[in-house]
């Protein structure tokens, strides 16, 4: 990603300027060791305008953010022995959150209520698949979405939606004969509304520029659709031109908030977010792929930690807390500690992590120092998960539920019959049953620690105590864990945490580099 580029610079530029004063003033014992010259303090400045004029951001917010780094370092009544490195990681990080952030809260759908989310924006910039991506954000959240095609202008748009539409889900409304795309928005929002979905988004005709032709439609298509808010989709590879684009269109509609695509893959990209937030519109979402679920919620504070290589924690725990069920999680470390843990537990385990999304994506959520060097493995632990999962759905409900698959009769040709009806090999079947043994390996593990009893408590309420927390940091040693310094209530800390405690975490799961298992042909 072209944003990593630019958030590695950042950080490098930060570590070669501290780096400096230590080279500086290893030979002396004047400087204080947590000070920073003015030299140094330039010279990292220098290094960050660099790196963001590569990334296409304008020169007149450069100069905002020089001047408020500067500002920000030139304070003289500081504690003796102050840390003037943090206080300079602090300030970089203050001056980018001001440049992406318009100071504006975006719009958020209430549930319960029906409410229309108008489209706009010109041909090639992502506008229909935003929308299915926008829909498939909400529909997992709990809301009723539903999307209504009125863009009669492109040909094969309508088909475009109803595919992507189909593929997520998502009711669909469009016409293959009529050729009124404001009769065509009126008629599918008074449909959808009438059936009390909560998110009618309406997708409008593009053009391959600016043209007055376009912007009375929209305007047309607002009057009568009377949309809550108006989303504009913008290819983030014109850089700044960003903010000329996002204004013409807010003049003639209302338009709310910013939806950036394409961010993946353009060096332009930094340019494009800082130009839309001088334009006052927040950014709701990014594009970062093709797949649908490859849609990124913007918040300014968080999408600066990622881009430092701080990680999104907040944003991770929300993920978690959508997809994880606590009083099923809670059973099923019940079953890891009393041994009643079958492939059924299993499957639904690894099909909650999938339900996470993309691994790339939640690793890259993570501290940079903890995935440092994993880039291929995020990749390798998916397409394992999928591989037994396709296994796991050719097995009968017996194998399913088995506690000990060691007990069930004629265990050679079943796993025969079911590597070839899942399209796969009897190494591939023998390696989910090594994960699932290493899962088992787990469970007594727990049950020696009182995790069981833990999860019971906390699935009912109760604060975890020390010694529960002592027990947490015992078992992460018996993982082989043990190595890590301990954070607050005597958890592991994560940031020390190396790319080999996590790839080591991924092989006990089954998920790491394939392994030969005795057996396996070669």
């Amino acid at each position: 990603m072209v944003l990593a580029e630019l958030g590695s610079s950042i950080t490098a530029a930060i570590s070669k300027a501290t780096n400096l004063d230590d080279a500086s003033s290893s030979g002396t014992t004047t400087q204080d060791p947590n000070d920073l010259s003015p030299e140094t303090v330039k010279t990292l400045i220098n290094e960050i305008s660099r790196a963001l004029l590569k990334a296409d951001v304008n020169v007149a917010l450069l100069g905002q953010l020089t001047k408020g780094i500067e500002k920000a370092m030139k304070v003289d009544k500081l504690p003796k022995g102050y840390d003037r490195r943090k206080l300079l990681r602090v300030a970089v990080y203050n001056e980018l959150v001001k440049m992406v952030d318009p100071g504006i809260e975006p719009f958020k759908p209430k549930k319960g209520q029906t409410q229309v989310i108008m489209f706009v924006g010109l041909q090639g910039s992502g506008k229909t698949t935003s929308i299915t991506k926008y829909a498939r954000w909400y529909a997992r959240k709990g809301y009723r979405c539903a999307i209504v095609c009125a863009d009669t202008f492109r040909a094969g748009a309508f088909d475009q939606l109803k595919q992507n539409a189909t593929k997520v889900n998502i009711p669909f409304y469009g016409s293959y004969t009529e050729t009124d795309p404001v009769k065509l928005a009126r008629d599918g929002v008074e449909q959808f509304r009438k059936e009390k979905y909560e998110l009618i988004i309406v997708d409008t005709s593009g053009r391959h520029r600016q043209d007055e032709n376009l912007f009375q439609e929209m305007k047309q298509i607002e009057n009568v659709v009377a949309p809550e808010h108006i989303i504009f989709v913008m290819d983030s590879s014109i850089g700044q031109a960003a903010e000329s684009q996002a204004r013409a269109f807010k003049n003639v509609v209302s338009v709310g908030s910013v939806i950036l695509t394409k961010l993946d893959g353009h060096a332009q990209g930094g340019g494009a977010l800082s130009a839309v937030a001088a334009t006052k519109s927040p950014i709701v979402f990014i594009g970062v792929g093709e797949h649908f679920d490859d849609l990124q919620e913007f918040e300014p504070n968080r999408f600066v930690q990622r881009l430092l290589g701080y990680g999104d924690i907040v944003g991770l725990a929300n993920r978690v807390q959508e997809v994880i069920d606590p009083k099923k999680s809670a059973q099923m470390v019940t079953n890891l500690a009393q041994g009643s843990f079958t492939l059924r537990d299993m499957r639904d385990l690894l099909q909650t992590i999938m339900n996470l999304g993309p691994l790339s994506q939640v690793l890259g959520m993570l501290p940079a120092n903890l995935t440092q060097g994993m880039d291929g493995m995020a990749d390798l632990g998916q397409a394992q998960m999928k591989k037994y999962m396709t296994i796991m759905d050719s097995m009968t409900n017996t194998e399913l539920d088995e506690v000990d698959i060691q007990k069930i009769p004629n265990k050679d040709s079943r796993m025969r019959r079911i590597a070839l009806g899942s399209g796969s090999t009897i190494q591939d079947v023998q390696g989910l049953f090594a994960g699932y043994k290493k899962f088992k390996k787990l469970g007594s593990m727990l049950k020696k620690f009182g995790m069981d009893k833990l999860m019971s408590n906390v699935n009912s309420g109760e604060q975890p105590s020390m010694k529960d927390m002592s027990s947490m940091q015992q078992m992460m040693q018996g993982m082989g864990l043990g190595g890590l310094s301990r954070g607050a209530g005597g958890m592991p800390n994560l940031n020390n945490m190396s790319m080999g405690n996590i790839q080591q975490m991924m092989q006990q799961m089954g998920l790491g580099p394939k392994q030969r298992f005795r057996g396996a042909r070669k």
